[in-house]
């Protein structure tokens, strides 16, 4: 069965490409321009990883990741904090983010950070 990554961004262009880039490797890939919704979206979608961005309306990354990451039933799935911030490290581990990616990444990247949050 394929792993589903869904993935929070705004930019309608960084979630084409990500999605282009991850069924290309076998992802089924979900997407969303917004936030603020991320428990009923995760309920339905039930994704195996998550690649959330730190500009995101409408209550922002960071306050997306805590939700998830403060909810017992989703803890559990690895998210990915990505964006072009220069302090994304920091951002991420506010946030409680599994891993981090910073923009612009290199393809590569993106997959190699996807197959390691979704080691079994």
């Amino acid at each position: 069965m394929k792993k589903k990554v869904l993935i929070f961004d705004d930019d309608v262009n960084i979630l084409e490409l990500c999605s282009i880039i991850l069924n290309e490797c076998g992802y089924e890939v979900e997407t969303s321009e917004t936030s603020h919704d991320i428990i009923e979206k995760v309920e339905k979608l039930q994704p195996d990883a998550i690649l959330m961005d730190n500009w995101i309306p409408d209550i922002g990354g960071i306050e997306a990741t805590r939700l998830l990451k403060s909810h017992p039933k989703f803890n559990h799935i690895p998210v990915i904090y990505f964006s072009a911030n220069n302090d994304i490290k920091s951002l991420a581990e506010m946030a409680g983010a599994d891993a981090h990616l910073a923009k612009p990444f290199d393809l590569d990247e993106l997959e190699n950070l996807i197959k390691t949050v979704l080691v079994d």
